[in-house]
């Protein structure tokens, strides 16, 4: 399976604070404010400085000199989820998001505590490894199936290590990552050609994601084809702005899928938003080309015709903030879920305010993580649905944690997981 060789090498630097092209992103900016109400950790904490508007102060003092880039400046900038609610309310369409991938590399090459960044480093040394992670969720498995992760939770220990605790709430299984076909043809006329991104965390977690992916693209009418050599697409670690390392995985990413294929399809938000971009940190070649064809697996399917049987559930959805903010994807899960016969559609109050999840917020911030996700609970039980669903891994992972600290009886869902329910029957 051919790929694409990228004919432009990628820079060598990444773009600070003080580079020019950065400060004009940062003046785009005229103070009105209406970004604050959107942003989850002014509506939690109340202060500018954990507003856009005023971390938006911060990058630009510390580009124009005026300020030192101090561990007050790195704490709200850390403290920010990255989840780009702030772009969808400005009226002068400031690249939040942009701006802070480049403040923290900016940060990231200056010193930082030890202790936050060997646990960060650790999380992004495995996480967007597939081999390591594998690696890793076999001693999981382990760790969970002789008993060991109950005892110590019963022990108490973590409470002393608020991280690992977040991190060990997250985990609570740890399944094996099944080989994905690597061509599955279109059922009846093809419309075209897709690839598809298996991702790192969703093909260990959520494999069933991912085949359900397959089998619904090829039932709409399109050649599926996943590359088996593909790697991560490193989406945490530009979130966490280690820039050189996103484009290293994702200029390697865009080699491996043909020429001929029409899109090529996520269905993880942070890995869409991150590849859709791709072009502003990788111009020219293969990534800027790839950058054009990705799409959420939602807007493929929204056109397809899809034979789907009763499915009598009540649902509400929740807008993963790299979905309905860095990618503008708000009406196509809504619809795809409306057109399953029996299914009830409750809209969910807040439905775009953050779960706290974030990548690996969860795990560095997780006192503010677990207050968001508070606020998502209480929302999600007015609804009265029993399966929330959300177009994101993480997303899922957290409310799913939620719910079992709270004795809910809730299900969470990838909207592709009730589309497969209804169109190859429950045992799907």
């Amino acid at each position: 399976m051919a790929g694409v060789t990228s004919s432009i090498k990628p820079p060598t630097s990444v773009p600070g604070l003080a580079d020019p092209a950065t400060k004009n992103l940062l003046r785009a900016c005229v103070h009105c404010g209406i970004c604050l109400p959107q942003c989850p950790t002014y509506r939690v904490l109340g202060e500018e400085m954990d507003s856009p508007r005023g971390r938006l102060y911060l990058m630009r003092a510390v580009a124009e000199g005026r300020l030192e880039a101090t561990e007050t400046v790195r704490h709200h900038l850390d403290l920010c989820l990255g989840c780009r609610a702030c772009e969808t309310a400005c009226p002068a369409g400031v690249r939040f998001g942009t701006l802070l991938e480049t403040a923290r590399a900016d940060l990231a090459s200056r010193a930082q505590p030890i202790r936050r960044r060997s646990l960060a480093d650790l999380l992004l040394t495995v996480f967007p490894d597939p081999e390591r992670l594998d690696w890793v969720f076999g001693l999981l498995r382990r760790y969970q199936g002789w008993g060991l992760q109950g005892l110590v939770r019963r022990s108490g220990a973590l409470r002393h290590f608020p991280r690992l605790a977040a991190l060990d709430a997250l985990l609570e299984h740890a399944p094996r990552a099944e080989p994905l076909p690597e061509y599955v043809p279109a059922r009846g006329r093809s419309r075209g050609r897709v690839g598809v991104i298996s991702g790192c965390v969703q093909r260990h977690v959520f494999g069933d994601v991912n085949r359900d992916t397959i089998r619904l693209l090829a039932l709409a009418g399109w050649d599926v084809v996943v590359p088996r050599e593909q790697g991560c697409c490193g989406a945490l670690e530009l979130h966490a702005g280690d820039v050189a390392a996103f484009r290293d995985r994702a200029g390697a990413l865009s080699t491996v899928f043909p020429e001929d294929v029409d899109w090529i399809v996520t269905n993880a938000a942070g890995c869409g938003s991150a590849l859709r971009e791709a072009g502003h940190w990788l111009p020219g070649g293969s990534a800027e080309r790839m950058a054009g064809r990705v799409r959420d697996v939602t807007e493929l399917l929204v056109d397809g015709d899809l034979p789907l049987s009763p499915l009598p559930i009540t649902v509400t959805y929740h807008d993963a903030c790299h979905l309905v903010h860095g990618q503008k994807v708000r009406a196509q899960p809504r619809a795809l879920l409306r057109r399953i016969p029996g299914l009830t559609l409750v809209e969910l109050a807040d439905s775009e305010l953050c779960c706290g999840s974030a990548g690996i917020y969860n795990v560095l911030q997780p006192e503010m993580a677990d207050r968001l996700l508070d606020l998502k609970l209480d929302r999600i039980r007015e609804t009265g649905a029993r399966v929330v669903t959300a177009g994101n891994p993480g997303c899922l992972m957290q409310i799913a944690k939620g719910a079992r600290a709270r004795g809910l009886d809730l299900e969470t869902a990838h909207p592709v997981t009730l589309l497969a329910r209804s169109a190859f029957g429950s045992a799907s």
